[in-house]
């Protein structure tokens, strides 16, 4: 409970907490009050003379267009809000599902099997070289593109399928990485002698590995959502977006693959064409992923300085001027009386 109260007095974690419960609660709150996004072919001064179309750029003075509209003239920030939920919902989601897969069998590997460990290590070593996006992509792709008669599938189904998808393609090198500190645990001195007063290894488990493992498991935790964020943006480049992509068939005009849910990585991806032209479209998307990011290392450093207060620095006590000349005042006074002293002596 101490460490618990700990955490909520740490700024880092509250400030990270505050930016993350401020983007799911704004984008449920929305969606539930108003639920579609408003659009704007022109911008119109007071004149009544159209000066800008689609995609109008960043207005300050206009608070509903504070940051454009998209190339179709629906509102950026709108869509921003309306997909921050399944944006950081969905990266959480993976990085849970991946933690709950790969704890218990890093558990396994590193308590039962650590004679095969190194073994185990040398064929999961080759995924942390092979990007996962190249997979993600084969494996995907009939599953978020739209086919000519159109999904059959729901929004909820197509996100839960990725997210168990991603989450099992990373898990071999979250496994790797809990029973490689399981078994560096169970070196230990005081484990050796639970061990010999007889201590199981299911006791050793829930006594002495996991509550050591505890504080490192809550940051390969942030770590995965982290990646998994960056993974949604590799995805949305490849115009894989999240919930699904709607794709255009007509063959006179067809449209540019579309985000469904408005993930932020799907807003990116959709827009990156028009970094030149309109470079607010994707920057925008870009600086949420940024904000969301700093919001979980926040938490993330919060939570490592209230488990470990030794490492926090401390604050340097302030010296004035005239402090330091008071204290070599006193140090110049003391040379002459030594010096005093040993010519009394001689």
């Amino acid at each position: 409970m101490r460490k618990f109260s700990a955490i909520w007095k740490q700024p880092y974690f509250v400030i990270g907490f505050v930016l993350i419960t401020i983007l799911i609660g704004g984008s449920f709150v929305y969606e539930w009050i108003y639920g579609n996004v408003p659009s704007q072919t022109f911008y119109i001064e007071e004149n009544g003379k159209p000066v800008e179309g689609q995609p109008i750029s960043p207005r300050l003075e206009h608070p509903i267009h504070i940051f454009g509209t998209d190339q179709h003239g629906y509102d950026l920030l709108t869509k921003i809000i309306l997909g921050a939920k399944y944006t950081i919902l969905g990266a959480l989601g993976v990085a849970a599902l991946r933690m709950l897969l790969a704890v218990p069998v890093g558990l396994i590997i590193g308590t039962y099997w650590r004679k095969y460990r190194h073994g185990i290590n040398s064929l999961m070593d080759p995924i942390h070289y092979f990007p996962m996006t190249i997979f993600a992509v084969f494996i995907l792709s009939p599953i978020l593109l739209m086919p000519v008669e159109g999904f059959t599938s729901t929004l909820m189904e197509r996100i839960m399928i990725e997210v168990i998808i991603l989450a099992l393609l990373t898990s071999p090198i979250v496994i790797s990485l809990v029973a490689n500190e399981t078994s560096l645990i169970y070196t230990q001195e005081y484990i050796l002698a639970s061990k010999a007063l007889g201590a199981g290894n299911g006791r050793l488990i829930i006594k002495h590995i996991l509550p050591q493992l505890r504080e490192k498991l809550v940051i390969i935790f942030g770590q995965q959502v982290v990646e998994t964020l960056i993974l949604f943006t590799h995805l949305g480049i490849m115009k894989l977006f999240l919930g699904g992509t709607k794709v255009s068939y007509d063959p006179e005009m067809p449209d540019p693959p579309m985000s469904i849910s408005y993930e932020w990585a799907g807003l990116l991806g959709d827009t990156f064409r028009y970094l030149v032209g309109a470079p607010w479209l994707p920057l925008t998307p870009a600086a949420f992923f940024a904000v969301l990011i700093f919001a979980i290392s926040s938490m993330m450093e919060g939570y490592i300085r209230a488990t470990n207060p030794e490492l926090i620095p401390r604050k340097r006590k302030r010296i004035t001027r005239i402090q330091d000349e008071v204290i070599e005042w006193n140090r110049e006074q003391l040379r002459e009386k030594m010096e005093l002293l040993k010519q009394v002596q001689k």
